[in-house]
């Protein structure tokens, strides 16, 4: 079918409608850190769903291979979003516990970036151990990747500002007298029902705009001398070369950080690891190399 009679769907008008927008940002925070040598956009590849069960079974082979020191730096994903809901509870916040916990997953590509440099070293066939994974901080990249870093916090900080307001428009503004009072009142009311699904949708987009700009930036970042701009941008054109696929993988990426969240967060010691892993993979199938 050609370019000009494809009919795009809600995916790809979604993804079409972002880019301007994430394109921008990524352009503006990498003005100063620009590869000094121009470099040729990356080749962007079309990929199936058996690609992404071959990258899931790389990852695993990863995670197999380097059990002990995976799951030691992986301790910090669950004490971190524990410690994240302790603070929103610790202060009167209860109803930023779930944003705050679900919301962490925007910023799983940043601590996931340890993970796409142990695939990338054991690629090499080079001896690893568990500080090879802040190795990163080595890197030529470090700053890019600081700075696309700081803009999916930024994303995450926007989330949390949005759902707290969406909570103020309909449980709010007083603050909870209890958990189970909380809890009540967003499962047997209205107000609840309509917190629930305004909630959801936003949230809905915030992840499918995080997903579209960081899905393979950061491993690019990694693996070559790119700019901010260009590895965003390389992303966004990955999700829209396969929008059923990056789809698929979203939904992969989604349903393992809620079964590893459920037993109190400490499923996600396994399910990051395995996801951050896979996700190198998955870059490499989709970007051709250099």
């Amino acid at each position: 079918m050609s370019a000009e009679n494809h009919i795009r769907n809600p995916f790809e008008l979604g993804l079409e409608s972002l880019t301007e927008a994430a394109l921008a940002a990524g352009h503006a925070v990498s003005a100063k850190h620009r590869p000094k040598v121009a470099h040729a956009p990356p080749v962007v590849r079309e990929i199936v769903a058996g690609d992404l069960w071959d990258a899931l079974r790389k990852g695993a082979a990863d995670l197999g291979a380097y059990r002990a020191d995976v799951l030691f730096v992986c301790l910090i994903y669950p004490l971190a979003g524990l410690a994240l809901a302790q603070i929103a509870y610790g202060h009167a916040m209860l109803p930023l516990v779930f944003p705050l916990i679900s919301g962490f997953a925007l910023i799983g590509p940043v601590a996931a970036v340890g993970l796409y440099e142990i695939s990338r070293r054991r690629e090499q066939g080079v001896h690893i151990n568990w500080a090879d994974a802040f190795s990163v901080v080595r890197s030529p990249a470090f700053g890019s990747i600081a700075i696309l870093g700081l803009l999916l916090i930024a994303v995450f900080l926007l989330w949390l500002g949005a759902a707290y307001a969406i909570y103020m428009a309909t449980l709010g503004p007083a603050a909870p007298a209890s958990i189970t009072a909380f809890v009540r009142d967003v499962f047997l009311t209205g107000a609840g029902w309509t917190m629930i699904v305004a909630g959801v949708g936003v949230g809905f987009l915030f992840a499918v705009a995080t997903f579209a700009i960081s899905v393979v930036s950061f491993p690019l970042l990694l693996d070559r001398g790119v700019g901010v701009g260009q590895a965003i941008s390389t992303s966004i054109r990955a999700v829209r070369a396969n929008p059923g696929t990056m789809a698929l993988w979203g939904l992969i990426v989604a349903g393992g950080l809620v079964l590893g969240s459920l037993p109190g967060l400490v499923g996600l010691i396994l399910v990051m690891p395995l996801l951050g892993h896979a996700t190198w993979h998955l870059y490499r199938k989709v970007v051709a190399p250099a």
